[in-house]
């Protein structure tokens, strides 16, 4: 983009300035540290001159937003269309209490919601299971049977809103009782909006909510592509997740390269079950997280972008432009916000708006002031949602589409993390793949790895958290914080027996066999599934049924 013999001059001005300006400065005043490194640790060098972006060729590096390699954003408009989707996740204690959060959200100015599930419904257990005993409603809203989703969404026109559900292990059984709770209220799976987790491999790497082993697991999967390409045509049938892998100890190039090759083995293992790409990775999504380093935040999402189309293009041979888009929801990062002085939390969040929305996501949730503490409190989750509303219609980054386009630096760190992504890619290649490279447990030691650098720098006051390490005071305990009622335990388990002694058990005993027989074959799943959730079968009771044939996943501590 530049002249040879422009750029042989401007080298030559830069050396001079060095010199000449650098030097005398840094004698005066020394700089405030030896080294200067983004939030993951790479070099930031003191200036960025066309001298960095030299030799990129604009048509094939950053084009127009809505075209290949989609650097500059999935849609031609961007912002200036529509804005991205508040998705605030939420969901606690019963279905009743979350579907109160939920309206109140929506009355708010939120426009999707976003399903937090408490861990036993994540790990297939019913709430009156023994090992549920303590955690019912705690990180998420207990549902155990479609009774409870027919709560969950009362009063909610489900063709009207957009729905994320935060569910890998038992998605194909939420993803059935959300299309019936939608056929009890006249509305077809073809009107639904919405997507689903649905991604085991990171559960492996870095959460650790699976059951099945990972062969079943992704037969699940891809059964779910399948039924949903025919039946549910709106649905994002997987959120391929680096938000987790991020919130482990992650690199921002670690976030990409993972996240992507557990998106190819799935690309892969839909191929494999006989789909063509075009078929389904149109409904493909992903989900980051958003730090706290800024430009190095919107270079990660620029680079997801534009090497995902190529994977696609190149690897894949998709011939379908939505199929080589990276669509994606994007999260506040948990793992930064602070115990210690948390209204400080409320600056990191908006900052982390800013990435996100700067970096061109299609869905944000923003995470409250006091999620270090407890789960967020009405007014916590009202301000983090208020934060979105200001970027949006008050700061003017939505107003042109992807602005920090060109930025000597960010263009720059944009090729600089998706070089070496593709490094880490490529490493995995070598292995087998994603699901051989976390069997061996290279990907979990890349990000234990990264993790122990970061905290050590952390420790040794290196790298600077406010109110951690550095401007600390004295502070009272925290009172104003959201506790789950331990009723909510109780009620559920009440509301289970109860359910067990009204439903046609003749019914759900047949519906469960029939699930059992064809969990033995090669099969989809999605039906069968869908009919033992329609005569209420519990949650507990199917992921029981498959764990039959299927076995648990028993995962090697990896050190």
């Amino acid at each position: 983009m530049f002249d040879d013999k422009k750029l042989g001059e401007l080298k030559e001005s830069f050396n001079t300035w060095e010199k000449n300006s650098i030097e005398k400065s840094i004698s005066r005043f020394p700089e405030r540290k030896d080294e200067f490194t983004t939030g993951s640790g790479a070099e930031v060098k003191r200036l960025y001159t066309p001298l960095d972006v030299a030799d990129i060729d604009y048509g094939e590096e950053i084009g127009f937003p809505g075209q290949y390699p989609f650097t500059r954003g999935v849609q031609p408009t961007m912002y200036r269309g529509r804005l991205w989707t508040m998705r605030q996740y939420a969901g606690f204690g019963n279905a009743e209490e979350s579907n109160e959060r939920y309206k109140y959200l929506l009355e708010q100015g939120q426009t999707g919601l976003s399903i937090a599930f408490d861990l036993p419904t994540q790990i297939g257990y019913d709430s009156d299971h023994p090992l549920s005993e303590g955690e019912v409603g705690k990180v998420g809203v207990a549902i155990d049977s479609l009774k409870d989703m027919e709560t969950l969404f009362d009063g909610i026109p489900l063709d009207k809103v957009s729905t994320s559900m935060t569910i890998n292990a038992p998605a194909s059984i939420l993803l059935a009782m959300y299309i019936a709770v939608a056929e009890k209220q006249g509305i077809s799976p073809d009107k639904l909006n919405g997507t689903i987790q649905n991604d085991i491999l990171k559960e492996y790497i870095a959460r650790g909510t699976y059951i099945f082993p990972p062969e079943p697991s992704m037969r699940l999967i891809t059964n779910i592509f399948e039924y949903c390409s025919k039946e549910v045509p709106k649905w994002n049938t997987i959120s391929i997740s680096g938000y987790h892998i991020r919130e482990a100890g992650s690199t921002a190039v670690q976030e990409v390269a993972f996240t992507l090759a557990d998106g190819i083995a799935y690309v892969e293992a839909a191929i494999k079950a006989g789909l063509d790409v075009d078929s389904f990775a149109p409904r493909l999504s992903f989900f980051f997280n958003a730090h706290n380093d800024l430009l190095e935040e919107v270079a990660k999402f620029r680079a997801a972008r534009r090497l995902w189309a190529k994977i696609m293009k190149e690897r894949f041979k998709a011939k379908n432009p939505k199929s080589m888009a990276l669509k994606f929801h994007t999260q506040t990062a948990g793992s930064t916000l602070t115990a210690q002085q948390p209204d400080n939390n409320i600056v990191r969040v908006a900052i982390q708006t800013l990435a996100a929305v700067l970096g061109g996501t299609q869905s944000l949730h923003t995470n409250s002031r006091d999620e270090a503490l407890a789960l967020p409190t009405e007014d916590s989750v009202t301000i983090a949602l208020r934060t979105q509303q200001i970027v949006a219609y008050e700061s003017g980054v939505a107003d042109t589409i992807d602005p920090l386009a060109g930025s000597y630096y960010i263009e720059s760190q944009t090729r600089r993390i998706e070089e070496e992504a593709t490094k880490y890619i490529e490493t995995i290649d070598a292995l087998g793949g994603a699901p051989k490279a976390i069997a061996n447990g290279y990907v979990q030691k890349e990000i234990q790895n990264a993790a122990y650098q970061h905290q050590m720098l952390v420790e040794e006051g290196k790298r600077i958290v406010v109110g951690v390490n550095k401007f600390v005071v004295e502070e009272e305990p925290h009172r104003d914080i959201l506790k789950v009622d331990p009723a909510v335990e109780v009620s559920q388990k009440e509301k289970l027996a109860k359910l067990r002694s009204e439903r046609d058990n003749e019914e759900v005993i047949n519906t469960l066999a029939k699930l059992k027989e064809k969990a033995y074959t090669d099969e989809n799943l999605m039906p069968y599934i869908l009919d033992a959730v329609k005569a209420y079968a519990t949650l507990g009771e199917i992921c029981n049924v498959l764990r039959e044939v299927f076995g648990e996943y028993n995962q090697s501590v990896i050190l």
